[in-house]
């Protein structure tokens, strides 16, 4: 019995040292995948990328955001909401910086997208409170325009890093905002081939960037690209000797790894956008 009960414990003991050593094994692997800094590689793949899945890489160094929003107006009111607005969107841009405002042509029917500028959450949160309660904008747009509308969109944007505002070279152009669903993960995983892919198109001279914007809320893992063409014609011809340039090719073919979807908007600027 006795030599039974010292077998038992013997055997008890050895499963807990081998328990303990996967663990303590178990541990140090964590630890040293944890420590692992994230490295390009050209591929996607959280045993290829393990800081990937615990830091979204390129922090914002400053406050400033951009609001995308997006109306949707009733077909039969467009003209009289574009006409409105015209008209009385001096009474909102007192209260903050609008960047630009477009009607959509193609790639959304009955819509107007525009751009806000603010300098951080507290000071969206004075603007709104102060619109709140300024009685003329609430009688004179608020109350008019509302009642034109399907719904309202709104998403929270920053600049990439390496992107800054630039307003195109002259006036009277079209614009295209292209907006790519990138793979989970953040600017750690995408950030240095879209730059490329966007860098190339770029430096080839095939088109003029406006912004490049990644989402903060709304829908996540976005990126807008904000393009310029001198008319719908050139940046279809663009388009279409760009698909022929190895250059574009190549660094469009690694960015796609990470891509999930994209869509794109045509877009012409109103009368009363800064940028036009």
């Amino acid at each position: 019995m006795a030599c039974q009960s010292l077998c038992r414990y013997s055997s008890k003991l050895n499963l807990m040292k081998l328990h303990g050593g996967f663990f303590r094994n178990a541990s140090r692997h964590i630890e040293h995948r944890l420590s692992v800094k994230n490295k390009y590689t050209g591929s996607f793949g959280p045993l290829k990328h393990p800081a990937a899945t615990i830091s979204t890489g390129h922090q914002q160094n400053h406050a400033t955001f951009y609001e995308f929003r997006t109306y949707y107006i009733k077909p039969h009111l467009n003209a009289a909401f574009l006409k409105l607005t015209n008209e009385k969107v001096h009474l909102r841009t007192a209260h903050s910086e609008l960047i630009g405002y477009w009607s959509v042509e193609y790639g959304g029917l009955n819509q107007v997208f525009h751009i806000w500028k603010y300098d951080s959450y507290a000071q969206r949160a004075s603007v709104r409170a102060a619109l709140a309660q300024d009685p003329v904008w609430i009688e004179e747009y608020i109350a008019k325009a509302m009642p034109m509308l399907n719904s309202q969109d709104n998403e929270v944007t920053y600049l990439v890093p390496w992107s800054n505002i630039q307003k195109p070279p002259k006036e009277g152009g079209v614009f295209e905002l292209s907006t790519f669903q990138m793979r989970p993960g953040g600017p750690a995983v995408w950030a240095r081939a879209f730059q490329a892919a966007v860098s190339t198109r770029i430096g080839s001279g095939y088109a003029h960037s406006v912004g490049v914007f990644h989402s903060e809320f709304g829908q996540l893992n976005q990126v807008h690209v904000l393009w310029w063409y001198e008319s719908a014609d050139q940046r279809a011809a663009i388009r279409h000797t760009s698909h022929e340039d190895a250059r574009v090719v190549a660094a469009v073919r690694e960015s796609t790894a990470y891509l999930v979807t994209q869509k794109n908007k045509l877009m012409f600027p109103c009368a009363f956008s800064p940028i036009k």
